[in-house]
């Protein structure tokens, strides 16, 4: 039996955690850019409140962003898209240019013309995107909040492995199961908090050669799936398009589930219908990961390929607990190549995962497992 060493990073939130990860003197830059001194102002609060991060400028277009960059240490920037004299989108390959590192998340409106946009700028270099913040998302201890923290934490750990800053120390050496001998006869991926990007990789690794249906979930809003879906087709590979109720699923195709709707998979004969639905959220998700894999593994007898990228939270332990009790398999993303280490951290923690790899060494494994039974 292989023994992999995986780090302890990014668990699910607890007091007790909180405490561990707040002992690490770790302060993150920031630079925000937006021209909206409103939203500027409202940001700044919610990345000021946390002790391990310093907004370091505030700039209202990307000239004045490269500009701060030459002069100012900065980890993440957080970059609108519309903006004067010189916009978003224009201003991310300059910023690049200037520190290949950083790290850039970019602020997009909920509409499919700013979905497209902060997608393209993901393929264009930049690391993450966050919805335009509202009055709403601001207040208490809301989903947006947790989420922006956790990305510019996430994204500056991820700027530092990149230029060779230490890591904190692993937690102790989890095993990898034996890898079960039946056939899978679904791939099912999960992601969430950097996730976009790392399906991008994936998928461009997978190609077309996949054997079986490709079912995903990506923790996204209405807006951004059908966008979403659309740019891993342009990738060369297999065709993706948002599920649709009731439709079979074919093989060597990606189905995605659409923002607000849980994907579930339903048996059809010897094949398989996608089926959608309103039902309550689950993790605070819909979509979210754990009823999609139950429903794949309950369909497929638990034939199922579980492939855990990047993202908060532990969404789809329970999906993958399932899976795995019924003959099925898992993979998860490592911590080091992960903008966040809590969906795939949770299920390597819990001792379900056959292997635990870098996000670029995921497809090879995947095929490996698709195309052929271990001996």
């Amino acid at each position: 039996m292989t023994v992999l060493t995986v780090p302890l990073q990014d668990a699910p939130r607890t007091a007790s955690q909180a405490a561990c990860h707040a002992v690490v003197p770790v302060i993150v830059n920031v630079m925000i850019c937006d021209d909206s001194a409103v939203i500027r102002r409202a940001i700044a609060g919610v990345l000021d409140a946390d002790p391990g991060i310093k907004v370091v400028a505030q700039v209202a277009n990307g000239r004045q962003a490269i500009d701060e960059l030459r002069r100012t240490a900065v980890d993440v920037v957080i970059l609108d898209i519309e903006m004067p004299v010189l916009d978003g989108l224009s201003a991310l390959p300059l910023l690049l240019r200037a520190d290949p590192a950083l790290r850039v998340i970019m602020s997009s409106s909920l509409t499919t013309r700013g979905a497209g946009i902060a997608l393209r700028a993901l393929r264009l270099g930049a690391a993450d995107y966050i919805p335009k913040p509202s009055a709403m998302n601001l207040t208490g201890d809301s989903p947006f909040q947790r989420e922006l923290v956790e990305k510019v934490k996430g994204l500056a750990m991820q700027r530092r492995r990149m230029r060779g800053v230490p890591a904190a120390p692993s937690a102790p050496a989890v095993a990898a199961r034996p890898v079960p001998r039946g056939m899978p006869r679904l791939l099912a991926i999960g992601s969430s908090t950097g996730g976009p990007q790392a399906l991008f990789t994936l998928f461009q690794g997978l190609g077309r050669a996949v054997p079986v249906p490709i079912v995903v979930t990506q923790h996204m809003p209405p807006a951004f799936t059908p966008i979403l879906a659309d740019h891993i087709s342009r990738l060369g590979g297999a065709r993706c398009t948002e599920a649709m109720d009731g439709e079979p699923l074919e093989a060597g195709r990606v189905y995605l589930a659409p923002g607000d709707r849980h994907f579930l998979i339903e048996a059809a004969g010897s094949l398989f219908r996608a089926r959608l639905t309103s039902d309550p959220p689950e993790n605070f998700c819909r979509p979210a990961v754990d009823p999609m894999l139950r429903s794949a593994s309950a369909a497929a007898g638990g034939r199922v390929l579980v492939a855990m990228l990047t993202g908060m939270g532990q969404d789809g332990l329970l999906g993958t607990r399932a899976v795995v009790e019924a003959g099925g398999a898992a993979v998860a993303q490592d911590e080091a190549t992960s903008v966040v280490w809590g969906m795939p951290g949770a299920i390597a923690r819990a001792g379900l995962c056959h292997a635990i790899l870098p996000l670029p060494s995921i497809a090879a494994k995947l095929l490996e497992l698709l195309r052929k039974s271990p001996s």
